[in-house]
This record gives C-alpha cells, sequence and structure tokens, in this order.
C-alpha cells in the first residue's frame, strides 16, 4: 500500500473493564475533594482485583472528606458502574485506604507564594491533537470504538441489553484511502455476559449497536466481524483480572493516531500538568482545525516541575497547514495563558467534572452546560480566523 493508502486500528474498553473501574474511581475521589474545596491536591491510585479495592496516593484538602467519605464514594462509583457479582460486589468488596498528606516538598514547588505563580506539579510532556475525520474532529478509529461500547453501556443500564455484562471492549480497523478513512475491515467486540447466553446469542445482541455505529455502508464482512473470539466472557471487570488506575491512557487520547507524553490523567487534580495541560493541548488544537487552518494539528507542551511558563510550544500540521507553524505556535501563545494557573482558570477546570470523563475516551466529547469537557469548546476559532485572514 502506498503511504495515504492503509488499515488503521484503535481500542477502547467500557466503564466496567478492570482498569477503568481504577479510573472512574480515583477520578470520583478528585471530585469529591474539589467539591469540598477546589484548590484540593489530589494524586490518588487505585488498584482493584477479587472483592478488593486498595488506593495509595497524597492528597490536601478539606478535613470534611473523610475517610468514611471516602469509602462511600468507592463503593457508589462501583455500584454506578454495575457492580454486583460475587467476585467483585460494590457492598461488599474489602477496601483498603492508603492515602496520605501530600509531600511538603512538592507543595513548595506547585503553590504560587510572594511574586511566584503557581508551578507544574511535574515535569513532562503533553501532546494535543485533532483532524477533521469526524465531527467530534477526532480520528475515526478510536471514536467509533468508544461509541460501540458506549451504545452497548447505554442498553446495559436501560435493561434493554439484558445479559450483557459490564466488562467489554472493542476494536475497530479502517482501511484509508488516500488519506481518508472508507469503511471498516474487521471489527472485535468482546463483552461479558451472563451464564446462560452463548457465543452466537451475544453475537446477536452486539451486532445491532455496532451497524447502527459505524457510517453507512462501512460494516466490514461477517467473517471479520469478531464477537467474544474466546466463545465465553462470564467471568470479568476485577475479578477477572486486576485493574490499576492509569493503565489506558491511549484509550484515553487518540487510539494510537497521536503521540501521548506518557502521562495518566485519572486521579490527579488539574494542577497536575500531566491532565490539565493535555486537555489544553487538545483544546488549541481542535480550534486550529475548527478553524480551517489545518485539516490535522498535533501540538506538544513540555514543563518542569515548579515552573510556572511552559518551556516548549511545539505545533506540527502534518503538511496540511495554511499557514506558518511557528507564527501559530506563537499566537497560540498570545491567546491563551498556557500556566497551570491559566489554563486552569481558562478552562474552568477547578470543578467536580472528571468522574464522567474515565470511560469512553476524555476528549471527542460535547462540552457541557457545567463546564464539563471545556476543553472541547471551539471557541478559539473566530479569533483564529480573523488573526490569519482564514
Amino acid at each position: 500500500m502506498s503511504k495515504n493508502n492503509y488499515l488503521f486500528t484503535s481500542e477502547s474498553v467500557s466503564e466496567g473493564h478492570p482498569d477503568k473501574v481504577c479510573d472512574r474511581i480515583s477520578d470520583a475521589i478528585v471530585d469529591t475533594f474539589l467539591s469540598h474545596d477546589p484548590q484540593s491536591r489530589v494524586a490518588v491510585e487505585t488498584l482493584a482485583t477479587t472483592n478488593r479495592v486498595v488506593l495509595a496516593g497524597e492528597v490536601r484538602g478539606p478535613e470534611a472528606v473523610t475517610p468514611e467519605l471516602i469509602e462511600q464514594v468507592v463503593r457508589n462509583a462501583v455500584k454506578d458502574i454495575g457492580y454486583e457479582q460475587d467476585g467483585f460486589h460494590w457492598k461488599h468488596l474489602n477496601l483498603e485506604n492508603y492515602i496520605h498528606e501530600q509531600s511538603i516538598d512538592i507543595a513548595r514547588g506547585v503553590d504560587s507564594a510572594g511574586n511566584k505563580d503557581e508551578g507544574a506539579g511535574d515535569q513532562g510532556i503533553m501532546f494535543g491533537y485533532a483532524c477533521d475525520e469526524t465531527e467530534h474532529l477526532m480520528p475515526a478509529p478510536i471514536h467509533l470504538s468508544h461509541s460501540i461500547l458506549h451504545s452497548l453501556a447505554e442498553a446495559r443500564h436501560s435493561g434493554a441489553g439484558p445479559g450483557l455484562g459490564p466488562d467489554s471492549k472493542s476494536q475497530v480497523t479502517l482501511e484509508y484511502v488516500d488519506g481518508r478513512p472508507q469503511r471498516a475491515t474487521s471489527i472485535v467486540v468482546s463483552t461479558q455476559h451472563a451464564e446462560n447466553l452463548d457465543q452466537d446469542a451475544i453475537r446477536a445482541i452486539v451486532r445491532p449497536h455496532v451497524v447502527s455505529v459505524l457510517p453507512e455502508g462501512w460494516m466490514c464482512a461477517e467473517e471479520d466481524f469478531y464477537v467474544n473470539p474466546t466463545g465465553r466472557f462470564v467471568i470479568g471487570g476485577p475479578d477477572g483480572d486486576a485493574g490499576l488506575t492509569g493503565r489506558k491512557i491511549i484509550v484515553d487520547t487518540y487510539g494510537g493516531a497521536a503521540p501521548h507524553g506518557g502521562g495518566a490523567f485519572s486521579g490527579k487534580d488539574p494542577t497536575k500538568v500531566d491532565r490539565s495541560a493535555a486537555y489544553a493541548a487538545r483544546y488549541l488544537a481542535k480550534n486550529v482545525v475548527g478553524a480551517g487552518l489545518a485539516t490535522s494539528c498535533t501540538i506538544q507542551l513540555s514543563y518542569a516541575i515548579g515552573v510556572s511558563k511552559p518551556l516548549s510550544v511545539f505545533v506540527h500540521t502534518h503538511g496540511t497547514g495554511q499557514v506558518d507553524e511557528q507564527l501559530l505556535a506563537t499566537t497560540l501563545l498570545d491567546m491563551v495563558d498556557l500556566s497551570p494557573r491559566g489554563i486552569r482558570e481558562h478552562l474552568k477546570l477547578s470543578r467536580p467534572i472528571y468522574a464522567r470523563t474515565a470511560a469512553y475516551g476524555h476528549f471527542g466529547r460535547a462540552p457541557e452546560p457545567d463546564g464539563g469537557f471545556s476543553w472541547e469548546r471551539l471557541d478559539l476559532t473566530d479569533d483564529l480566523k480573523s488573526k490569519f485572514n482564514a
């Protein structure tokens, strides 16, 4: 195949996947702290296995967030996902809580004091990406993978999909011709199910969800449509496989279609640039594509712990740009303060808006009235068009 004709695959996992259970719990704890004090500092990791959840991490927040409240938050998160199984049940699981106070050395570097602005919570590199393959300005394979699982989850929660369990995975392979997605060449869906359902029954349940999500004419051949390829998926979730916060960073972002800096998002308050700067980079890249200045845009930001301003801003439009990339980088820097405080204030991130991000992707979602997914707004496009006469 030529460079512009190729197959590309992305995967997604559902809210009931063991790692996503952990992301959800960690982010629910972040939301709990932020709802009590928007200035809370939170870095919480979760491990889940058979009827056991273990928490660890560092926090600085109000005394109102007690261990008892955190336990309630954990159990409610697991219940909301839908786990009421012998091997993992919201009511019966054993919880171990090793969360402790934030290190004063980290606090000294991050907090503002005197003439020192708030610094980044850690060093690192963050990437944002956007392209015009979908109306959400996301790569099509990851968008479709998320959409299949989200459709199955809605059916499960509503009762329209009896027999479906919380744990599921999807994988979509698309054929690109001249750099544009044309059709699916293979689709894989594995979903936890009730004991009494066989593989054919699960296939019949899953197929309409896949067909409804794909554009018309994109469905792959039946022999390339794989549902529960092992034949049985009754034991799932943390009972079937241990989960950890932050192990699905490619699922969380662009499905491998763009670089990732390596840092996970879930369990971190918005002073952590692993999260907030990655959101800012997506916000800028999406507005560049939304303004018609490129059909594909990657933005990299880099930070040092305790330093407020980014060390570098890199813009790459993959040969699709209508303007000079260096000038575009300078313009974006002028438009948005990319310090941790500037990002947090511009996108209004110090709010309890994170539990909802833990499954089906942090990007490509609709901005919500309470400020959720604020980084998906396209409110810079008019200014960008004006500055570049686009």
